[in-house]
């Protein structure tokens, strides 16, 4: 299955009546006005999905700021969107597939097959000529059966010191360094991770780079053919959308869920600050 779909294809589909069940995922660090700027517009039919109480858990300070959900949460959740058993999802947000690719990476390894995402989100599918409309979307109660994958195919904080593969950080350069870090205790990164900001693999507009500039990145940082690749960012957030780029060119990336949050608050992690050396060899940190 395709991880992406363009404003175009998605009012193909729509046009046609493909049986589709659309998420918005509207969610700006900081802010609590998704579901109001859903409510303002979003696209026909769209249900509204909370990031922070659907696509997240909640616990103490070392399990980070979005730590997974239940398995049986995520499934009441999508149950409550209305998607049916069989049924093709589509995501999308207005900030650069962010949120959206949290839903993507949640439900794709809850096993739902079909999960696409929006490439350039709202902007996109109005520049597709898609119409918008207001209010509050209640589907009928879905009856999809998720998967438990439980913690099976994440990494945990104890886990992350073990990787033997390339660890990537997907967050911007600056906090990767440690020159800032305006949300957790502790600026810095983890031994041994590589720089991959998020940034290097969209265009100005929020979409995903082609397929080959998206493996030149991975490239240039020591992810190469047959390397393990795991991620992490600040939160969880931003290190599934990484896992939705290593999967556009065939790559699986396994994602540290608490990321920078979890490590920082966990007592006894070691930190690291400054750049990587570049003639250090990823396969040896």
């Amino acid at each position: 299955m395709d991880d992406l779909i363009t404003g175009a294809e998605l009012r193909s589909l729509l046009d046609e009546g493909a049986d589709l069940r659309i998420l918005d995922v509207r969610y700006r660090l900081g802010f609590t006005d998704g579901h109001e700027n859903y409510l303002g517009g979003h696209l026909p039919g769209a249900v509204f999905a909370d990031l922070e109480a659907e696509l997240a858990g909640h616990g103490a300070p070392s399990d980070g700021r979005h730590p997974l959900p239940s398995d049986e949460g995520l499934e009441q959740a999508a149950r409550r969107w209305g998607i049916r058993q069989g049924q093709s999802v589509v995501v999308y947000d207005d900030s650069r597939s962010l949120p959206a690719s949290r839903a993507w990476w949640a439900l794709r390894r809850a096993g739902i097959a079909d999960v696409r995402v929006l490439d350039g989100g709202l902007g996109a599918w109005r520049e597709a000529g898609g119409a918008v409309e207001q209010g509050e979307v209640v589907p009928p109660l879905g009856d999809v059966v998720l998967s438990r994958p439980g913690t099976a195919d994440v990494l945990g904080t104890a886990e992350v010191a073990d990787w033997t593969g390339v660890l990537l950080d997907a967050r911007a350069p600056e906090r990767f360094r440690g020159e800032t870090e305006p949300i957790d205790p502790v600026a810095g990164h983890i031994p041994g991770a590589r720089n991959l900001p998020i940034v290097d693999l969209l265009t100005a507009d929020g979409r995903f780079r082609s397929p080959s500039e998206i493996v030149a990145a991975f490239e240039a940082v020591g992810a190469g053919e047959e390397v393990p690749i795991a991620a992490y960012c600040g939160s969880g957030v931003t290190a599934a959308q990484l896992a939705l780029a290593g999967s556009l060119i065939g790559r699986e990336v396994t994602v540290y869920p608490g990321s920078w949050s979890a490590w920082s608050n966990t007592p006894g992690r070691p930190i690291e600050v400054g750049p990587v050396p570049q003639e250090a060899d990823p396969l040896e940190d």
